[in-house]
């Protein structure tokens, strides 16, 4: 959930809310002056909206945690899909669809190799369902976006679920979410209050370096105060998963603009008012779970 509402200036915020793209590369100034473009109560209600669904499935009804993360994948995968028929390719959303949710399923019950034997059983139907179609140039580029597809949305989302099972996961979760809600809010703010040097103007012209040491505070700040209190992390290891993973989101946030640059469109959906779509939500969520997940590993065997 990259929390950032509209924007009238260069901030590490992610992507989604692109007010000023047609800013001239690098003019921060003149992209203050445009405003906005989007509504911004709405945005932040919509945020508070999702937070709350969030803590409830986490932290109160965690039989419902599982759920929620599959229909906000199977929602994003739609939106994939939507997205890459702007550049000329058409997925088959069935067998994506259906994979989807087998490696949600799969991932809950049987862990990691779930994940891995689902991944590649839903990549192997993907093939066989579009090759089936037709063959050629066009079923190649197709086969080789529903597999982008596939890891970018569930593969990735599916961590979220890794973490969960692990003890004390519902807190390990939301470490791995308030890094990029951390790098979105502190980039908002610091780069509203300070942001006059774009960061990757021909990219995303919003996004200063102002912003991103907003992010870097905040992002790490939340992650270490959240390790050490809540799971007694040592705080070494707290403040470097929390660096991470600032670097992570804002990585994934520079890398979702650019796509959409390339695709011509300014969201990736319209489901959620002044956000965007689920998928310009939880974009640097998707980098951030496999991230926490593998530096837990490293850093706390």
């Amino acid at each position: 959930m990259n929390a950032d509402p509209s924007v009238p200036v260069t901030t590490t915020a992610s992507s989604p809310l692109e007010a000023v793209v047609d800013a001239p590369a690098g003019d921060v100034e003149h992209a203050k002056r445009r405003g906005a473009g989007r509504n911004l109560p709405a945005a932040i209600a919509v945020g508070a909206g999702l937070g709350g669904i969030l803590i409830l499935a986490v932290f109160v009804v965690p039989q419902a945690f599982p759920v929620v993360a599959a229909i906000a994948m199977v929602i994003a995968v739609i939106e994939v899909t939507r997205a890459l028929a702007h550049g000329g390719l058409q997925l088959p959303q069935i067998p994506l669809l259906v994979g989807t949710i087998g490696m949600v399923v799969s991932t809950v019950v049987l862990g990691v190799e779930g994940l891995l034997v689902s991944t590649a059983v839903a990549v192997c139907v993907l093939i066989l369902w579009r090759v089936s179609e037709s063959m050629g140039l066009s079923a190649l580029r197709d086969v080789a976006g529903g597999v982008f597809a596939l890891a970018w949305v569930p593969f990735l989302g599916c961590f979220l679920l890794l973490l969960f099972a692990r003890e004390h996961g519902p807190m390990l979760v939301l470490l791995a979410i308030l890094g990029p809600v951390g790098n979105d809010i502190g980039g908002y703010v610091a780069g509203v209050l300070f942001g006059k040097h774009p960061m990757a103007p021909r990219i995303s012209p919003k996004k200063s370096w102002e912003g991103f040491a907003g992010s870097l505070v905040l992002g790490t700040a939340s992650v270490t105060a959240v390790g050490v209190l809540a799971l007694d992390l040592p705080v070494a290891a707290a403040a470097a998963i929390g660096v991470v993973l600032v670097l992570v989101s804002t990585g994934g946030d520079l890398s979702q603009s650019l796509l959409k640059r390339d695709l011509g469109i300014k969201d990736m959906g319209h489901l959620l008012p002044g956000h965007g779509g689920v998928l310009d939500r939880v974009d640097s969520i998707l980098l951030a779970a496999p991230t926490t997940y593998i530096m837990l590993e490293v850093l706390l065997p």
